[in-house]
């Protein structure tokens, strides 16, 4: 099975933020992510995950104005000089906090923007941060995001899109940030989408579907994917990044973890019985 880390940004709320590493590593969780750190000093944070004994495997660029609705400054012409300040800031965070994975949001380029001069933008932003990522030993994620539901009007919307941005590039330091959640809504068959894209795959994400909500209140299978892409030869980590519900019964919302891992241990232990 993958290593599961938790999205602090999203779960363990209404937990003080610096609390939230140790309740992860609490709950059973081998790393954390989350969305944006720049509201807390750089050294309180390492100190924090230093307490939980846990890593922080990825976090975004600085996205804009996220409460004006902006989602990222990537794909957006006239705003590249405001990019470049935020990865300046995002890869002194990752150095502080030795975070290996930077994500880089592409952005809502508008209505009014012809779509090819988004992607245009969006290709030079990521081909001058891959060299600025690449020479401090980090990896540029791109992600894409559903656009019939949570960020109508994003510019990156289907594993697709995001190929042909990554392969355009063709940076090792660019990879794919692969949302099971996001790709269903968008329509995608999730079992031979991961297969066709797992070259490209540097970093898994999670919620069920519908709703986003924690594993076991929808229908996504989650444990049959991660299942899948161990066969595959996945060797990132799957992180869970989803708005914790308390409408689907009693118990924790974070239970599905032990029981996932009660299910890795029986199929282990199966195989082993299978190979004697």
């Amino acid at each position: 099975m993958p290593r599961i880390a938790a999205n602090i940004t999203l779960l363990f709320d209404p937990l003080p933020f610096l609390e939230r590493p140790a309740a992860a590593a609490a709950a059973g969780f081998q790393g954390v992510e989350c969305l944006f750190p720049y509201a807390w000093p750089a050294e309180a944070l390492r100190a924090a995950l230093d307490h939980a004994g846990l890593p922080l495997v990825l976090f975004n660029l600085p996205p804009g104005d996220w409460q004006a609705g902006e989602r990222g400054l990537a794909g957006l012409p006239g705003r590249e000089a405001e990019f470049r300040d935020g990865l300046d800031r995002a890869l002194a965070y990752a150095e502080a906090l030795d975070c290996p994975r930077l994500h880089c949001m592409a952005g809502i380029p508008g209505a009014g923007l012809a779509p090819h001069r988004a992607l245009d933008t969006l290709i030079a932003n990521l081909d001058h941060a891959a060299g600025r990522c690449a020479a401090h030993g980090r990896v540029l994620t791109l992600e894409p995001i559903n656009s019939r539901l949570d960020m109508p009007g994003y510019l990156i919307d289907t594993p697709g899109r995001a190929r042909a941005v990554i392969e355009a590039l063709d940076h090792p330091a660019v990879r794919l940030q692969y949302d099971l959640y996001h790709a269903r809504v968008m329509g995608e068959d999730l079992f031979a989408s991961l297969a066709e894209y797992l070259p490209l795959i540097e970093h898994v994400q999670f919620a069920d579907h519908p709703g986003r909500h924690q594993p076991g209140t929808g229908d996504l299978p989650l444990a049959a994917l991660l299942e899948h892409l161990d066969g595959l030869g996945y060797p990132g980590w799957a992180s869970a990044e989803y708005f914790p519900s308390t409408a689907h019964g009693g118990g924790g919302h974070t239970d599905w973890l032990a029981n996932l891992r009660r299910r890795a241990g029986s199929l282990t232990d199966h195989r082993e019985g299978e190979v004697d």
